[in-house]
């Protein structure tokens, strides 16, 4: 999801008078992992003393499996530090290979569509971590439900068995990618607000100020935020708003200014676990763990997260990393799925090329070919999705917006939404404003909606838009160029 690489990771340079070495590089996000793997570590305790206080059977709870055994703590240390040769799948192979997913969660919308999907690979003997940051809207299958983005497979997951969706978007990566990961880390977002709070809230230096008109609010609505140049101490639904933000004015609605934001945010945020007010604090320390034993899920065990915990101590942080995108790396494109939703494709039409660059991400010698014209597959259309506009034809407040939210869900572009200047209208009708949008898209919007387009515009739209026939040269002043398809919602739509 990342498009860029900003060296946010390098230390403060201190003055060392030219007599000692300058201090190693270490890397923000991985010091955050490994304060999240003694958290989890953390919890996982908390689960077992918890619930071995009053074992339902007079068996104690064995903190390696978190399962009812007649085995004591020391014994179980000591299994733990005698026999970690293979505690974790792909040691033999020097390759451990963990997902991790951020999402919502409960009371968001979306709740378990994740936003963030990163492949953590380590060398355990060269000591060395590399990244693989997977965009959200890379197009993949997903089982029976067809071609569909990738951050639906946890969400997909869930549908079929509450709580598994880590474990079903581990199996969708895996397949995708052609890769062993055996294991995955799931965070939502109230543990990142929760912690943030329990900390006293994070550091932070707004570069510039930038306002976001879209950003989600409750029950499908929209809200504005709104942040300041400058350092400020922000709260946790603050730091959240600020790293999430995908629509920001002042160049801040790229996805590269996005991922800037979260690296700043994660930074402030090791920075105040690793502070020696936090970790001496017994109440915060008791409240981060009751947030994380429920906002958190993975199927590591407390040995292997000991084991990781250890091993991450010794790296010298992420040496590598891979950015899977339609940028710099040049790996994928814009397209749309055979349903029409937009995605994003591998250039060349199937996942060779992105599957043999991570399975050699620590290769030094090895290197993506580039070539500026995508090879698309012979099943498989790689165009630009058309781009819409809704406007509320109704006197129901908010029906533009969530209809938006509807639509983007189903995969559309949405590119603005107001008021029609004629209201009320009574049906709901689709104007195609231009006449090379893909019949495949033209096919599934109609079939999404349930309404049909047409190229005939009324004429009392006609003073705000153009013909779509017209040559844009030709074009009135007052029609959007950003809009393939403007949908007029009438008295008929029931959301």
């Amino acid at each position: 999801m990342y498009r860029t690489q900003i060296n946010f990771l390098q230390p403060d340079q201190l003055d060392n008078g030219g007599n000692e070495e300058p201090p190693k590089k270490k890397k923000p996000f991985f010091s955050f992992f490994v304060v999240l793997l003694l958290i989890i570590a953390l919890v996982y305790t908390y689960r077992s003393f918890s619930s071995a206080r009053q074992p339902e059977d007079g068996t104690a709870y064995d903190p390696i499996t978190l399962q009812p055994k007649k085995m004591s703590l020391l014994q179980t240390v000591k299994n733990f530090i005698f026999h970690s040769d293979n505690i974790l799948e792909g040691q033999k192979e020097d390759r451990i290979n963990i997902l991790l997913l951020g999402m919502g969660g409960p009371g968001h919308d979306g709740p378990y569509l994740t936003d963030t999907n990163i492949i953590l690979s380590i060398k355990p003997r060269e000591k060395t971590v590399a990244m693989i940051s997977v965009p959200r809207d890379l197009g993949v299958k997903i089982n029976q439900y067809g071609w569909r983005k990738i951050n639906h497979a946890n969400a997909f997951g869930e549908i079929e068995h509450a709580g598994q969706g880590g474990e079903y978007a581990r199996k969708i990566f895996a397949e995708t990618f052609g890769l062993d990961v055996p294991y995955y880390i799931r965070v939502d977002f109230k543990a990142f607000t929760e912690l943030i709070d329990e900390v006293g809230g994070v550091e932070v230096n707004v570069e510039k100020s930038f306002s976001d008109s879209q950003f989600p609010g409750p029950n499908h609505s929209y809200q504005t935020v709104s942040f300041q140049a400058g350092v400020q101490t922000m709260n946790g639904t603050q730091a959240l708003q600020y790293a999430r933000s995908r629509h920001g004015t002042n160049g801040e609605g790229s996805d590269f200014a996005r991922a800037r934001r979260q690296q700043q945010i994660i930074m402030a945020l090791k920075e105040r676990l690793l502070s020696f007010g936090t970790y001496t604090n017994p109440v915060k320390v008791q409240k981060m763990l009751e947030s994380l034993s429920i906002h958190v899920s993975t199927n590591l065990n407390f040995g292997q997260i000991m084991y990781l915990a250890s091993l991450a101590r010794e790296t010298n942080g992420v040496s590598k990393t891979l950015v899977l995108d339609n940028g710099a790396s040049n790996l994928l494109v814009n397209g749309y799925s055979p349903s029409g939703a937009y995605i994003l494709s591998p250039r060349t039409g199937n996942f060779n090329e992105i599957n043999g660059a991570i399975e050699n991400i620590f290769n030094e010698n090895y290197t993506i070919a580039t070539t500026s014209t995508p090879v698309p597959d012979a099943n498989k259309s790689v165009f630009p999705t058309a781009k819409l506009e809704i406007q509320n034809g109704t006197w129901k407040v908010g029906l533009a917006s969530k209809y938006q939210k509807q639509l983007e869900d189903k995969g559309f572009t949405v590119v603005t939404i107001g008021n029609s200047v004629y209201r009320p209208v009574d049906f709901t009708q689709i104007y195609l404003l231009r006449k090379n949008i893909a019949s495949d898209v033209i096919k599934s919007l109609e079939k999404e909606t349930g309404f049909k387009t047409t190229t005939s515009i009324p004429e009392w739209l006609s003073e705000e838009y153009d013909n779509p026939d017209t040559p844009e040269s030709e074009m009135g002043l007052k029609h959007s160029l950003d809009t393939d398809i403007l949908i007029i919602a009438g008295n008929d739509l029931n959301i």
